[in-house]
């Protein structure tokens, strides 16, 4: 890509405000405390309406409401993709889904992994003394892949501890019996995946983390994936509801969240902790879910498909209880968690995220390659986006026939200006066309291109 071309086309675009923190560099709220400490938790289809930290009128989410109030809620949150290993590849790494070759979801056989050469932020911190952990749903191998040697698995992502499961718990989130510890079958365990996978973080930190070194940890919840179980606990708050478990199982997830909020403050460990709450793709409306009022769910590259919460706290850096519709995207997870530990970030790869730290004090950050999605399993009329600003184009699968829209303004994506705007939107696909040219360039092509998936709803291409 061009990316003088790029550069110079953000600036003329946007009226950015403040400057986003230089890998290295303190952040611009105030000096960052050494090494702080860093926890992503991610939750599984939750969609930007499935809280009442988001406006739901029934759903009761206290512990991201508490969130909330203890930093700060951003309102333009999005996930790096419409569906789930993608945008779980791009938080790690920094880069958008198909140049890190994640270009699709890790459910069946394939070939497609996280590749070893690909470089995650849990791999930076190790080597400056920090202890790492994950738990929870990994979904960044094939299936025939986990736990099978020859493929890397989470510690040779970083991860020192690690209890994950390939995909979705199984049978289903009651006593699930698909988890491995540090490459070990735990086998069946008894209780509800939200608590048992925060029950492993509290664990770790108060057992196996050595309180002396800075630790990073990633706590990715499976609900409110499919299939859905919820304890009667978190369901008959909503008792009579037709959408009782559903609901309660959002509840059972924030309960979750909790353990581990309560378990940092517990231990000392909240003032020096940036810790970050998101979704990895939009709702299933047919097992509950609700976008919010955005067009599209899951597997969409409209805004119903990858705008998502997005919650942050970092003590003395954000403000408490403020809100934030400053654009970020999963993939600039990794570039704002090197941002605070002082990391360069590496130069021998595109990374496409920035900090976001700007942003969570309400200012712009200044980003060079544009958001971009590209969701193998979406309809093939909006098979491909891109913001840049106020601004976002949607593309089909072929990236011949092109949707504007004004976002800021028409957040459910109402109205098309293509038509009523042929150069922006001119403008904006000529970008579009080159960031594309590029990602393909640099990821591992050959794999989609070889992909043996049947195209669905009608389209042409599979990928």
């Amino acid at each position: 890509m061009n990316k003088l071309m790029m550069s110079l086309y953000a600036v003329g675009m946007t009226a950015l405000s403040g400057a986003c923190a230089k890998p290295g560099q303190a952040a611009p709220l105030g000096e960052s405390p050494s090494m702080p400490n860093v926890v992503v938790v991610v939750a599984d289809d939750m969609g930007w309406g499935d809280s009442g930290t988001y406006g739901h009128e029934l759903i009761k989410t206290p512990n991201m409401d508490r969130l909330a109030s203890e930093g700060v809620k951003l309102t333009q949150c999005y996930s790096a993709c419409g569906v789930c290993s993608p945008s779980r590849s791009a938080i790690l790494t920094g880069r958008t889904p198909y140049r890190n070759g994640v270009y699709r979801h890790l459910s069946g056989n394939h070939e497609a992994h996280l590749r070893a050469s690909e470089i995650t932020f849990p791999e930076l911190l190790k080597e400056i003394g920090y202890e790492t952990c994950h738990v929870g749903k990994w979904h960044l191998l094939s299936r025939q892949q986990f736990g099978e040697p020859g493929y890397p698995q989470p510690g040779d992502h970083g991860y020192d501890y690690w209890m994950a499961t390939h995909n979705n718990a199984s049978p289903s989130h009651q006593n699930p019996d698909n988890f491995v510890r540090n490459g070990e079958p735990v086998g069946k365990l008894k209780g509800y995946s939200a608590q048992l996978v925060a029950g492993e973080a509290v664990d770790w930190l108060e057992n196996h983390h050595d309180s002396a070194k800075p630790f990073a940890m990633t706590v990715w919840f499976h609900e409110p994936h499919s299939p859905i179980a919820t304890d009667s606990r978190f369901q008959s708050l909503y008792k009579g509801h037709e959408n009782s478990k559903y609901m309660g199982n959002i509840t059972q997830l924030d309960h979750a969240l909790g353990m581990v909020m309560d378990a940092l403050d517990e231990q000392g460990l909240r003032e020096n902790t940036w810790l970050f709450f998101t979704s990895d793709n939009g709702p299933v409306p047919a097992f509950g879910g609700t976008s919010g009022g955005l067009r599209g769910n899951k597997r969409s590259d409209y805004e119903g498909g990858i705008r998502v919460p997005g919650l942050a706290r970092w003590p003395g850096h954000i403000e408490p209880g403020s809100t934030s519709d400053v654009p970020v995207i999963g993939t600039d997870v990794f570039a704002t968690v090197l941002d605070i530990t002082g990391i360069p970030l590496p130069s021998d790869r595109t990374i496409d995220g920035v900090s976001m730290i700007p942003a969570l004090s309400g200012k712009q950050v200044d980003r060079e390659i544009p958001m971009f999605w590209r969701t193998h399993v979406s309809a093939p009329n909006e098979r491909v986006a891109m913001r840049i600003g106020d601004w976002k184009i949607v593309g089909d699968e072929t990236l011949t026939k092109f949707q504007l829209f004004e976002v800021e303004k028409d957040w459910q994506e109402t109205t098309d200006l293509a038509a009523k705007m042929p150069e922006k939107t001119e403008e904006m696909k000529n970008i579009l066309l080159d960031l594309w040219a590029d990602i393909q360039a640099e990821g591992p092509h050959e794999w989609w291109e070889s992909e043996t998936q049947k195209p669905k709803r009608g389209g042409r291409l599979s990928y």
